[in-house]
């Protein structure tokens, strides 16, 4: 079994049908493969309804994430830019929910059931880190820290999935691997070495590198290997979109192409 892991697409729609027509030649969902949401679907970007309604359609679950919990109730310790668009986008949803009725409660109700956190068999899923799991950061310079890398390791058994920095990598004990420092931009789990994946993020990057960003699972009798992907996708739509919209800070376009 193959398990796409996509994460932080922040209403950005080009990215998210980008990686899932790309996750689509990869993985056979038919089959059994699946597609598991780490957070953030919606915050910063112009389509968040379509991004919510699209996971909604094609993932197995989704997480909380963060700028989804703003949307729902209300932005907390988010700059100018990041709050304003937690309004907006609620604002969305609302608007289309006076559109369509059965559509918008549709779309709140699957918000409105986005967990915190999901346990399936080896693996532990949340979207910041297991002991804070919608809003703490594990950044990569933090995996050489072991003092503070510890006590969250010590919170699950061997695999956790996290989203939230939009960088993609893998935490072993003591050190963060690079998705450019493995062969094949490919990391093998090994019975009894724990380790936190990121997949990075399909709609904000924030590795210096503007490509969507996902990887895929393989599992058969136990979780074997995780692989990163780099797709590019029309970025440039995206900014247009976004400063067309008063109410979205044009920052938000920019660094889309900038990867930050």
């Amino acid at each position: 079994m193959r398990i796409a892991l996509i994460s932080d697409i922040h209403g950005n729609l080009e990215a998210l049908q980008t990686v899932l027509a790309d996750i689509d030649r990869q993985i056979d969902t038919k089959a059994g493969d699946r597609i598991w949401c780490l957070g953030d679907i919606i915050g910063y970007g112009p389509n968040p309804v379509e991004c919510v309604e699209l996971v909604a359609q094609r993932c197995d679950w989704s997480l909380l994430g963060n700028h989804d919990y703003a949307a729902l109730y209300e932005p907390t310790n988010f700059n100018r830019a990041a709050e304003q668009a937690a309004y907006w986008t609620r604002e969305q949803f609302e608007a289309e929910t006076q559109r369509n009725q059965q559509r918008g409660s549709r779309l709140w109700e699957f918000l409105g059931k986005l967990r915190v956190r999901v346990k399936e068999g080896p693996f532990l899923a949340v979207h910041g880190s297991p002991r804070k799991p919608i809003n703490e950061y594990i950044f990569p310079e933090d995996g050489p820290r072991s003092q503070r890398m510890q006590p969250i390791f010590d919170r699950f058994e061997w695999i956790c999935l996290v989203g939230h920095t939009h960088v993609p990598g893998v935490f072993i004990t003591d050190d963060f691997v690079k998705v450019a420092d493995m062969p094949e931009s490919t990391f093998t789990f090994r019975e009894g070495e724990k380790v936190i994946v990121n997949p990075g993020s399909v709609g904000q990057p924030r590795d210096t590198i503007p490509e969507a960003s996902y990887a895929i699972m393989e599992v058969d009798d136990r979780p074997r290997s995780v692989k990163f992907f780099r797709i590019p996708y029309d970025i440039d739509a995206v900014k247009a979109k976004i400063f067309s919209i008063e109410k979205l800070d044009n920052w938000l376009g920019e660094r889309l192409t900038q990867g930050r």
